[in-house]
């Protein structure tokens, strides 16, 4: 009879311990690499392999796009050279001396991914796609993606070219706070014309994630055979912005496991993540390293707004700076807002009195001010 109850408890504890790993943090994603971002201020909120090097195929075409938003104009004219025609699938078949405006070709970039257009656009903006990868990595420096390297303006598999799953979030991020952009990405359907034979072209977005969650806003899918299906995709609820990126999520015919991925993503981000404000406001006294007091009654006064868990710990670091004489209400220092060891923002600290210099001025008063007592 004890072995039986013994049994009966092994099996009991084996299917609580299955039942708690179950509910834990752990998500099942069939990416090589995925990571999910705070839009706002480019945190991670979960990752898996998020820093390995890997193609990061299409999806390079945000920054193509980006570059080209920032550094030219959607009226300009774009003449189509014979390089571009010869660029492999898939493409738009534009032909040699064609003419198109600017705008026309970043919906026919973003929407269908044609690798002509994106090195047409390359040429225009950059010179040539040498001169365009060159803009590239160093708008790549400026975002922080110090661990990606751009040689093609499409993502076709290079030697040279290569991000990783955050470095590739940050971008999407980064390109979201460009409205043209948002505008351009959660089109359904875009039509325009060549400019000197009037060929008329429609372009279909192919991003379904914008159909599957009613608070996704993009961006861009990708793949090559070395880079297996990718795509950056970002969601916006509740004033939370989440950036999420899948690399490698899967080769034909897993064609939708990167929906699957995302979703998993921005479900784990919306259903962990809310919004806390942090109010420290409160009293208290630090020493004066030279003063005419011991002490100084300060107040700290101010608040921050971020995206936590239930899990993570908030930390304070107060940091002071000031110089005597102090006046009533004047900023003599900061309270730091960190999670683990990510910096949110600073608090002010003010001094609730005033704080004279102890020099021979004030030590002379303070002496004439016997013979009057």
């Amino acid at each position: 009879m004890k072995k039986v109850v013994v049994f009966v408890l092994m099996i009991l504890l084996l299917s609580s311990i299955r039942l708690f790993s179950a509910r834990g943090d752990e998500l099942k994603l069939g990416c090589v690499s995925g990571v999910l971002i705070d839009g706002n201020t480019g945190r991670i909120l979960y990752e898996k392999n998020a820093f390995e090097k890997r193609a990061m195929a299409s999806t390079t075409k945000i920054m193509t796009c980006i570059l080209a938003l920032e550094n030219g104009n959607p009226d300009d004219v774009v003449t189509v050279s014979q390089n571009a025609v010869g660029q492999p699938r898939v493409r738009m078949d534009v032909r040699l001396k064609e003419q198109y405006y600017l705008k026309d070709l970043l919906h026919a970039l973003m929407l269908e991914s044609y690798n002509d257009v994106a090195v047409v656009i390359a040429e225009h903006i950059g010179g040539s796609v040498k001169g365009f990868s060159k803009m590239m990595n160093r708008k790549a420096r400026e975002l922080g993606m110090t661990h990606s390297h751009f040689v093609t303006p499409n993502g076709l598999d290079a030697p040279k070219h290569y991000s990783n799953a955050y470095e590739m979030a940050l971008l999407g991020a980064y390109a979201m706070k460009n409205q043209e952009f948002v505008k351009i990405v959660n089109r359904k359907k875009y039509s325009f014309s060549e400019i000197t034979r009037k060929r008329n072209i429609v372009v279909t977005n192919h991003d379904l994630y914008l159909q599957m969650d009613s608070g996704a806003i993009g961006i861009k899918t990708g793949f090559t055979n070395q880079a297996g299906y990718c795509f950056v995709g970002a969601n916006q609820s509740e004033q939370k912005i989440f950036v999420s990126c899948v690399l490698g999520s899967g080769w034909p015919p897993s064609k939708n496991q990167k929906w699957k991925d995302t979703m998993s993503l921005m479900g784990y981000g919306k259903k962990k993540y809310q919004w806390k404000k942090i109010s420290p406001t409160r009293q208290f006294t630090i020493q004066l390293r030279n003063g005419t007091f011991r002490k100084m009654f300060v107040r700290q006064s101010g608040t921050i707004k971020i995206l936590k868990n239930k899990k993570e710990k908030i930390r304070y670091e107060n940091i002071y700076s000031y110089n005597l004489p102090v006046r009533k209400n004047q900023v003599v220092g900061y309270t730091k807002v960190y999670i683990n060891d990510f910096y949110f923002g600073k608090i002010p600290i003010k001094s609730m009195e005033n704080i004279p210099i102890y020099n021979y001025g004030f030590c002379f008063g303070k002496i004439m001010d016997l013979f009057y007592i």
